[in-house]
């Protein structure tokens, strides 16, 4: 309970308690064993004492009393003591979950009033899988208390049956089988009578995903859609109140825009249970994207065949006549040779800038345009949305500059992702765009063709196994190191000087002079 000023919480202040719920044996051995020890005996006394304001049976609202009656309970004194005492065991039953306060301000009389509203205590099996809970409990009982307590919740299964490895069937008569509803008649003074007696107060969100990252589809939704004999079905039924599950399912349907029906039929294919009939959520998201994948190619392929449509109506019809835009001089493009003698720069420009790519295409080609070359231009129009002007200049790139490698689709769209990248949308945009990629190409050329080296250095180099030279001035990087070379002579016999004197030479070693 987060209050800046004490003087805001008194026991003159007024209050009212709200709970949808009563409290089973179940409950209050929960409260007594395992709750009671982490907030402590005055906090859930005055969980107790909350919880009566609605006497037993009911749901809804206590009438609005002082806090003086929350005092008078616990034996409280009114003073500022018992007030920041009282405070505080309220703060103990928000941490754990069980008490929700609010406070509600009177414009009328500049008043203040509380509401509590109280949240049931947690199952066991809640409980021990929330990890803060039940380190909380370990820390204020011990480790060996915490496993004795949770195995005091739970009747073991007999051993009989423990041992046994059993095939488990659902033989349970579902409702659809067993009742039929009237559902031609619609009962609306029904509909309107329980909207009038049903509370005022909005049902509590329940936790899980942010509105904005669920799908929203209930279970209910997902089991009316489901065949009643598939395989599946009795591992669909267990999902009913598996909240984790059903939150992972409008997850991945949101992540990939599927709807109710979608699920189901997701949840229908093999592989998507395991063998004890848990959910695979991996395997869910890997069928989810395919379908994605497919819903969004024939989505494309339909906005196609309508955009033909709607162009095959408006050609049949008047045509109006289109606004030509001029093209200034400094964003003249080259004519390609394909095309030299046909028009000339300008009349190019002209065509390149205000002529539909369709039209723009068929100039490249003789006859008819492949059919892959015009799908994918196709493609890119109704689906990536770039305007004519920018498809044209990237037909001039792809197709007017004399380099075969780029007519491949794998060129063509990672162009075209660059230009979406740099949000090139307009001619002059386009026609900077391509210039700048042309001296990238040139200066890499460049880069590839420098000279190795130069000079006699250079050949020095070569000789002594391909010394390197730079591109600065061909100037090798590394000194030149003299290699010692067989020394050639025009006639192979030995002279007889040289033979005597490789004789005293010998001689003089030996020591005999």
């Amino acid at each position: 309970m987060k209050i800046g000023n004490r003087l805001q919480f008194t026991e003159h202040h007024r209050f009212y308690l709200y709970r949808d719920f009563s409290l089973s044996a179940l409950d209050h051995k929960m409260l007594t064993l395992i709750y009671q020890p982490m907030i402590g005996a005055f906090a859930a006394s005055l969980y107790q004492l909350l919880y009566f304001q609605v006497a037993e049976g009911f749901t809804g609202y206590s009438p609005l009393e002082p806090q003086r009656k929350l005092f008078l309970g616990l034996g409280l004194e009114m003073n500022e003591r018992g007030r920041a005492f009282l405070a505080d065991q309220a703060s103990a039953l928000e941490a754990v979950g069980l008490l929700q306060t609010s406070r509600l301000s009177v414009p009328e009389n500049d008043d203040v009033v509380y509401e509590y509203e109280l949240a049931a205590p947690l199952t066991p099996a809640e409980f021990f899988r929330n990890q803060h809970l039940s380190m909380l409990l370990r820390d204020k009982v011990g480790k060996f208390a915490v496993i004795s307590l949770r195995e005091a919740f739970f009747v073991r299964e007999p051993d009989e049956l423990a041992g046994a490895e059993l095939q488990k069937e659902n033989i349970s008569v579902p409702f659809y089988e067993l009742f039929r509803l009237n559902t031609q008649v619609v009962d609306y003074e029904l509909e309107q009578a329980l909207t009038e007696v049903a509370p005022s107060r909005p049902a509590a969100a329940p936790a899980g995903p942010l509105p904005s990252e669920t799908a929203g589809i209930p279970y209910g939704e997902i089991l009316l859609r489901f065949p009643r004999h598939s395989g599946n079905r009795a591992y669909v039924e267990r999902l009913r109140g598996d909240k984790d599950a059903l939150a992972q399912l409008n997850y991945v349907a949101y992540k990939y825009s599927l709807n109710a029906a979608d699920i189901s039929r997701l949840l229908d294919e093999d592989g998507v249970f395991g063998s004890r009939g848990e959910l695979l959520i991996d395997e869910l998201q890997l069928k989810a994207g395919q379908l994605y994948r497919q819903d969004r190619k024939r989505e494309s392929e339909r906005e196609r065949h309508l955009a033909r449509a709607a162009a095959m109506s408006h050609e049949g019809g008047a045509a109006e006549p289109l606004e030509e835009y001029a093209v200034e001089a400094k964003d003249y493009m080259e004519v390609p040779p394909r095309l030299a003698g046909r028009c000339d720069i300008h009349q190019y420009n002209m065509l390149m800038r205000n002529e539909p790519h369709t039209k723009f295409l068929q100039r490249f080609f003789p006859g008819a345009v492949p059919e892959w070359i015009e799908r994918t231009y196709e493609r890119i129009d109704l689906n990536y949305r770039l305007p004519a002007p920018v498809i044209n200049v990237l037909i001039h790139y792809v197709l007017g500059m004399n380099e075969s490698k780029r007519v491949t689709k794998t060129f063509i769209e990672a162009v075209v992702s660059n230009m979406l990248v740099q949000q090139v949308d307009t001619f002059e945009k386009a026609v900077m765009y391509v210039r700048e990629q042309v001296q990238m190409e040139k200066e890499k050329q460049l880069r590839k063709q420098s000279p190795a080296g130069g000079g006699a250095a250079g050949a020095r180099g070569a000789r002594s196994g391909g010394a390197r030279g730079s591109a600065r001035g061909g100037l090798s990087r590394k000194p030149v190191i003299p290699i010692v070379q067989e020394k050639t002579s025009s006639s192979a016999a030995i002279t007889p000087e040289e033979l005597e004197e490789m004789r005293r030479l010998a001689r003089k070693l030996d020591g005999n002079n």
